[in-house]
């Protein structure tokens, strides 16, 4: 039988901090509790979930307003990434309700009963709700994201594509890195050291399916592996959670018929 044991100070122990709106008469305004998973490395205790009441008729609609009225109004050291709040950096990624998703494009109202905030799953954590991409960055940079090509530009001119060549990329282009399909995958947990995971592999694809990149074979071989490219089983869970709508399942999916057609 496997033994499995988890890192030191990975356990969630003891009771964490409740802030609740005490001033507030009973009944006054739209309550609704935030359960959030805190942790300091540099403390050296374990992780804990603190609880914050937040009343909604004085705060914004999405998830991250909530944050945000939380980490200005009641406990500044609460850490989280944010950037654009239009759903665009993909900073915000977290989990909510046990669903990765973007915290500006979450609405609250769409979390029923008590709202549990953690950080993105199977990743180091930074601080609170700030996980490390460090692995996953490298990861990105492995398969070279920028257009290869070997032939020169004729001078003065681009390298151009039909409309049909470019709606090629239409569902590739669109993914802002945000690793919510990585870290909701399976295989990606027991596996990140060698494979991909969909968010690196949707992105291979982007340039595998570029009409003007050059490097196709090169490429292919990069992703020629047990487990880079096949420990994909297509359960879903990619396309399942991407807040953009992508299904890096059906990118992967192209990769391997790409594979298989240059092999026959």
């Amino acid at each position: 039988m496997a033994t499995l044991t988890l890192p030191k100070n990975s356990r969630i122990t003891g009771k964490g901090q409740s802030h609740t709106l005490a001033g507030d008469k009973p009944g006054a305004g739209r309550i609704k509790k935030f359960k959030i998973y805190r942790y300091d490395p540099d403390s050296g205790a374990n992780p804990r979930y603190d609880t914050f009441e937040v009343n909604l008729d004085d705060c914004g609609p999405m998830v991250l307003d909530a944050l945000f009225k939380i980490k200005n109004e009641i406990d500044p050291t609460l850490t989280f990434r944010r950037s654009c709040r239009e759903g665009i950096c993909g900073s915000c990624s977290m989990n909510l309700n046990g669903k990765n998703g973007l915290a500006c494009t979450t609405a609250i109202e769409d979390l029923k009963g008590e709202i549990r905030i953690t950080p993105l799953p199977h990743m180091d954590v930074v601080k609170d709700l700030v996980p490390d991409f460090t692995h996953f960055y490298a990861q990105y940079a492995s398969i070279r994201p920028w257009l290869q090509t070997v032939s020169p530009t004729p001078s003065g001119k681009e390298r151009l594509q039909s409309p049909e060549q470019r709606e090629q990329l239409d569902g590739l282009y669109e993914c802002i890195l945000c690793a919510c399909c990585s870290t909701a995958c399976p295989s990606y947990w027991w596996n990140s050291d060698k494979f991909l995971g969909p968010a690196i592999l949707l992105q291979a694809y982007r340039w595998l399916a570029d009409s003007r990149d050059e490097m196709t074979g090169e490429r292919l071989d990069d992703l020629e592996d047990p487990f880079r490219l096949y420990r994909c089983h297509t359960i879903m869970n990619c396309a399942n959670v991407c807040p953009k709508g992508l299904s890096p399942a059906k990118a992967i999916a192209e990769i391997k018929k790409m594979q298989v057609e240059r092999n026959l």
